[in-house]
């Protein structure tokens, strides 16, 4: 349903993690009965879960670790990792500058230029530990290093803006053919991000093997402080999955919808499921892991920006292991630890075997879900000085 705001213009009203809820289902299964397992790319994960692009996330240390778990971590070609050798004293750097200073100091560590034969370097190290290699860049570094990553020996190639569109206009400079890379590089492309069902299916149609989903939502990102645009992530997800399945009808051709950024904690992954995404990705989440290079901070992929950034640091601390957090068991309370373990909870609870049957439940909109009924704990909180 649209709204009429003035001047002849309409509103949509869209629907954040925080007004819906998933309605239980008619039967329960154990959760032990049930299956996270996806395709991705032609490739199977055990955990429906993908640590972002950012360099206080996934190096290859931690690409490797998420890969041996059964997840997947995505390095960012165009960061720290490939600009500097030993690119630890950079992140030192960066998580021990004061707060009116980290995003100048942020600016001036990425003005070194990105070296080739880093790149190569760097997925050789996540490949010789036997697990997924999948790396990002930007779209106008995509041709030239497509061609490093498919030769180093990369598994999945990530093309990525804070937004996306197959039809790109500038007078200044040629637009990247993202048609013919997907169908011509000899990798699967991963492409985004988009919110609409239009630019979805047109990605989709010039062969992208899977999709992002999200502009603005993630934690160290200010898009939409800044620019003011997004789509709270319920309703871009549920308009991709629809792009999504008429795609698939159309074509026989299953394009996976990845929701990325805006998860808090694991009801917010679940969330994203039923709301149609085949894979969730983020990295505040997994920035609180003991092996995550940040040392507990996070900083937005846009952040170095020189003329315009549109990130910022954040401190999200260090909470247990990537063990821990991916499966427990958890020593917190409040959803950020053993994410598999409450995703094959609610999919027994909505009796869903599969993340295909859990796309499947029934989502309500109910803006009071978090707080009916929970006063004490608020109390509580505010006791502890949280």
């Amino acid at each position: 349903m649209a709204f009429f705001i003035g001047r002849d213009k309409e509103a949509r009203r869209a629907y954040g993690f925080d007004e819906v809820s998933i309605v239980p289902g008619n039967i329960t299964v154990d959760p032990e009965d049930t299956d996270t397992t996806v395709d991705f790319c032609g490739y199977k994960l055990r955990v429906p879960m993908i640590a972002s692009a950012m360099d206080g996330v996934v190096d290859t240390k931690m690409a490797a670790e998420l890969g041996k778990l059964g997840a997947l971590g995505v390095l960012n070609l165009d960061g720290i990792y490939t600009r500097y050798k030993n690119p630890y004293e950079q992140i030192e750097k960066i998580v021990t500058a004061t707060d009116d200073k980290a995003t100048e100091i942020i600016q001036q560590i990425y003005k070194e230029p990105v070296k080739e034969d880093l790149i190569y370097e760097r997925i050789k190290e996540i490949k010789k530990e036997k697990v997924l290699c999948a790396v990002s860049t930007v779209p106008q570094n995509a041709p030239k290093y497509i061609k490093i990553a498919k030769e180093a020996g990369a598994d999945i190639f990530v093309i990525q803006a804070t937004v996306v569109t197959v039809k790109h206009y500038s007078s200044k400079y040629g637009c990247v053919d993202l048609e013919k890379i997907c169908k011509e590089s000899g990798l699967p492309v991963v492409v985004g991000n988009c919110v609409t069902y239009k630019v979805a299916l047109e990605l989709m149609e010039i062969g992208a093997c899977a999709v992002l989903v999200g502009v603005g939502p993630g934690a160290a990102c200010t898009t939409r402080q800044v620019l003011g645009i997004g789509v709270p992530q319920i309703t871009a997800t549920v308009d991709c999955a629809k792009a999504r399945d008429f795609y698939f009808k159309k074509t026989g051709r299953y394009v996976p919808i990845v929701t990325d950024g805006g998860m808090i904690t694991s009801g917010d992954i679940c969330k994203s499921f039923v709301a149609g995404a085949d894979l969730v990705m983020f990295g505040s989440g997994f920035a609180k892991a003991k092996e995550a290079p940040g040392k507990g901070y996070h900083w937005g992929m846009a952040m170095p920006h020189f003329y315009l950034p549109r990130g910022a640091r954040i401190y999200v601390g260090t909470t247990g292991t990537l063990k821990e957090i991916l499966f427990g068991p958890s020593k917190t309370d409040d959803g950020t630890q053993n994410l598999v373990g409450a995703l094959k909870t609610c999919m027994g609870n909505v009796g869903a075997k599969t993340i295909k049957e859990l796309q499947l439940a029934q989502l309500i909109i109910a803006p009071e879900i978090k707080t009916e009924g929970k006063r004490y704990q608020k109390e509580q909180k505010v006791g502890m000085g949280k």
